[in-house]
């Protein structure tokens, strides 16, 4: 019986010396070292997702596909495990999606970890992709850098909301037109439909939450840096909490014309620590 007490008391000091830890933990391995990220809870569903794709080795020797300096590092495709040299990528998924889970409080700042998705025109609930994720580089921004933000993303949602008016209209030739401005980054000429819509896309538009900063926000932009105009319109559900320097290395890479590295970055992940 003493034997037993003994070994209770042991059993219960551990336990109290090693408490489980707090938050879900995970490591992502890569040629240049290791980011480690944790996982919020406030994004369950993509939470629970992340964690069982891990532990599944799913994204086990997929690559960071796309790589733009001073903005963001994504990954996740399985379709890229065995890509070769100068494939375009980014259309591999899993057979379903994650519905969206923004949490305002959860900014697209510098380090922050992002589910992947379509663009409004094709989905515009919003919903994630199951597999595809990006970790943000981000850069700092001035008041007048981030005021052009908030242009941006109201260019963006009158874009997409021209893009719904133009296909109940079924108006192909104009949508194609619109779609190729998008996609080129053609903000003189996006301005130019949109002012031609414009009796039609303001209506609509003043039916949405404009995007604004607040003054805290703007102050993390300031500070820490990150890309603000994600903000509101994509499932953040994690943080780098080590390994940035990484991330940084990874976004210097020199690319080809679709964004992804000419030299292959493999990742490895596994789950370092679980609550």
């Amino acid at each position: 019986m003493k034997q037993l007490i003994y070994l209770s008391f042991i059993l219960w000091l551990f336990s109290s010396c090693c408490p489980k830890p707090k938050e879900d933990i995970v490591s992502i391995h890569t040629p240049y070292g290791v980011i480690q990220v944790k996982l919020y809870d406030k994004t369950p569903k993509h939470h629970d997702n992340f964690l069982r794709l891990v532990e599944n080795h799913f994204f086990d020797s997929t690559l960071f596909h796309r790589v733009i300096h001073s903005f963001m590092i994504q990954g996740g495709d399985p379709t890229s495990k065995h890509a070769p040299q100068g494939i375009l990528l980014g259309d591999g998924d899993t057979t379903y999606k994650i519905p969206a889970e923004i949490v305002d409080e959860y900014l697209n700042k510098r380090g922050a970890l992002a589910a992947a998705r379509e663009s409004d025109d094709v989905n515009p609930n919003r919903e994630s992709s199951a597999c595809q994720f990006y970790i943000v580089q981000g850069r700092k921004f001035t008041d007048a850098g981030l005021d052009s933000a908030e242009q941006k993303r109201e260019r963006y949602t009158k874009s997409f909301i021209l893009m719904d008016i133009l296909k109940q209209k079924n108006d192909t030739l104009e949508l194609k037109k619109l779609k190729h401005f998008f996609e080129q980054r053609d903000i003189t000429n996006i301005y130019v439909m949109l002012n031609t819509y414009r009796d039609l896309v303001e209506p609509k538009y003043a039916k949405t939450k404009a995007w604004k900063l607040t003054p805290q926000q703007r102050e993390i932009y300031k500070t820490i840096g990150g890309a603000p105009h994600l903000d509101g319109a994509y499932t953040v559900f994690g943080e780098v909490i080590s390994g940035m320097d990484i991330v940084d290395k990874i976004a210097a890479s020199k690319c080809d014309s679709n964004d992804r590295p000419i030299k292959d970055i493999r990742v490895w992940m596994k789950i370092d620590s679980r609550k």
